[in-house]
C-alpha cells in the first residue's frame, strides 16, 4: 500500500537519513561554532537544532499523536543560554524517537482526517509530509554550515561514476 510505503520511508528519512547526517555534521564542529551565523538574519545550527525538535513534536508527535503541544516557538530562534551540542543532540534524538513511534503506531486510515497546526487546518498525510519536508530542508542547511565552517566533505556518499551511493548502514538507494 502507498500509504503504509510512505509512513516507513518517512520514518526512515527521519530516523537513518536526516538524523544520522545531522549528529556527523555537528560532531565536526566545537560548541561555540554550533552557535555561528554569518549574519543576523541567518540561524546557527543551535537554533536550527532548537528549531526541527519543536516542529518534530508539534507537527508529528502532537499532530498526528494527538499529546498536547508545549511549543515555544520563539525561543527556537532567541534562546535564553546557548545549550551545548551534546544536550541539543540528545533532545533532537529524544524528539525524532518520540516522533518515529508515533508514525510507528499511526492509524493509516486517519491519514485524509484534518488536524488544526499553528492556525492551519491541514490533512494528517500533509502534516507528515511537511514534517518531513522541513526536516530535510534544514537538514541540508546544518550539513553546509558543517561544510563552510570546516572546508571538509563529510563524506556521506561514495561516488561511482554518476550514482552517489550512502556510506553509512542502514541506508539504501531505493527512493
Amino acid at each position: 500500500m502507498i500509504d503504509q510505503h510512505f509512513v516507513e520511508r518517512s520514518r526512515q528519512f527521519l530516523t537513518a537519513t536526516y538524523l544520522p547526517k545531522i549528529e556527523a555534521a555537528v560532531a565536526q564542529l566545537s560548541d561555540d561554532e554550533i552557535w555561528w551565523r554569518p549574519n543576523p538574519s541567518s540561524n546557527a545550527i543551535g537554533h536550527l537544532l532548537l528549531h526541527l525538535a519543536g516542529n518534530v513534536r508539534q507537527w508529528i508527535v502532537s499532530g498526528l499523536g494527538g499529546t498536547p503541544a508545549s511549543r515555544q516557538r520563539h525561543l527556537e530562534f532567541a534562546p535564553e543560554d546557548t545549550p551545548a551540542k551534546a544536550n541539543l543532540l540528545a533532545d533532537l534524538s529524544h524528539a525524532v524517537a518520540e516522533a518515529d513511534a508515533v508514525l510507528a503506531g499511526l492509524d493509516l486510515a486517519t491519514l485524509e482526517t484534518r488536524v488544526e497546526i499553528q492556525g492551519f487546518n491541514v490533512m494528517r498525510f500533509g502534516v507528515l509530509y511537511h514534517a518531513v519536508e522541513h526536516f530535510a530542508m534544514h537538514t541540508g542547511q546544518i550539513i553546509w554550515i558543517a561544510k563552510a565552517r570546516t572546508g571538509q566533505d563529510l563524506g556521506f556518499y561514495e561516488v561511482e561514476g554518476d550514482v552517489a551511493r550512502p556510506r553509512w548502514p542502514g541506508q539504501t538507494g531505493d527512493p
